[in-house]
């Protein structure tokens, strides 16, 4: 018999060098004509707003600058911060007692969200700003007794600039106590578990080991509350609350320019927003290092240079 023939051995690859190895990029035709198809839209749209009569371009300058606009400003601005701080603060306090083992402190908390939550944020405004038709006097005293210790109208204390307060801050605290809870919870237990196995208090692993690691999940949400509450606050224009929109219905109802005025509000909206997304894009890149929610923005993934690949002697 004859001897099997040796099997053939199969070729070694050969190891290619870096340099001469090209990268080829995907070439995406559908999302750039997409993207084209938009900007024409885009372009086409602001040409027409900016060509049309009807706009009144100078009354818009006018009043882009003008000092009734600048103190609505003003105060649409400070009612947004002061509403952000109520909320976080308030809805800290909130979300704990809504985790709290304490069915009494978690019931009240579920029922304050709940209350909050359901209602629209009109009818909150409106029922702050016409507190005095249900009290005409706020007093302080001893409950179930005649003893008074303070008392003063209503319409004295609640002025439309502080039941617009009232308003925005206490509804901001039932959403915040909620994106606060889903932090909070989003930690694994043993973080706390281990802090407290050091001796550490249970307010104190919430500020140093709970609450920085939950950041991650709550930036976000509530940057987008803070924008949410500063477009919310022209609400308050029902009740005359000197804010930005109130002054400029004020404005167009003695010149009838309606839509000049509503265009710059809308430019000085746009504005404030976008300056709000600069710091909110920092904390969320801040506290989401190490994570796949820390990416680039979009511009700059437009502008990114990509790396040039070398080309090899061969080729």
């Amino acid at each position: 018999m004859k001897a099997p023939a040796p099997a053939l051995a199969a070729p070694q690859a050969q190891a290619v060098p870096d340099e001469d190895l090209h990268t080829v990029p995907v070439r995406h035709w559908g999302r750039w004509a997409t993207a084209a198809v938009v900007l024409v839209l885009g372009a086409g749209t602001l040409w027409s707003l900016a060509k049309n009569p009807n706009l009144d371009w100078a009354t818009v300058g006018e009043y882009l600058f003008h000092e009734t606009v600048f103190s609505g400003l003003v105060t649409t601005l400070w009612l947004t911060a002061a509403a952000m701080v109520i909320g976080l603060v308030g809805g800290t306090a909130v979300a704990v007692m809504r985790l709290s083992s304490n069915p009494v402190l978690s019931l009240l908390a579920g029922l304050f969200i709940w209350f909050f939550r359901s209602t629209p944020i009109l009818v909150q405004i409106i029922f702050w700003g016409f507190l005095g038709a249900l009290y005409q006097e706020l007093a302080i005293g001893i409950p179930f007794t005649d003893v008074t210790f303070f008392a003063a109208p209503t319409s004295e204390l609640i002025t439309p600039t502080i039941a617009a307060l009232l308003a925005l801050g206490l509804n901001e605290v039932a959403y915040a106590a909620e994106i606060i809870r889903g932090g909070i919870q989003s930690i694994d237990p043993g973080q706390a578990e281990a802090a407290h196995s050091l001796g550490m208090r249970p307010g104190l692993t919430l500020r140093r080991v709970v609450l920085p690691q939950a950041m991650r999940v709550i930036v976000p949400p509530m940057g987008n509350e803070t924008v949410t509450m500063l477009k919310t606050t022209a609400l308050v224009s029902v009740i005359a609350g000197h804010d930005l929109m109130s002054n400029i219905q004020d404005v167009y109802a003695q010149n009838y320019k309606v839509i000049p005025l509503l265009v710059v509000a809308a430019l000085w909206y746009l504005l404030l927003v976008s300056l709000l997304s600069i710091p909110q894009g920092w904390l969320e890149r801040r506290y989401g290092r190490g994570t796949s929610s820390a990416s680039a923005s979009p511009l700059r993934r437009l502008l990114a240079v990509r790396p040039r690949t070398r080309k090899g002697a061969g080729a």
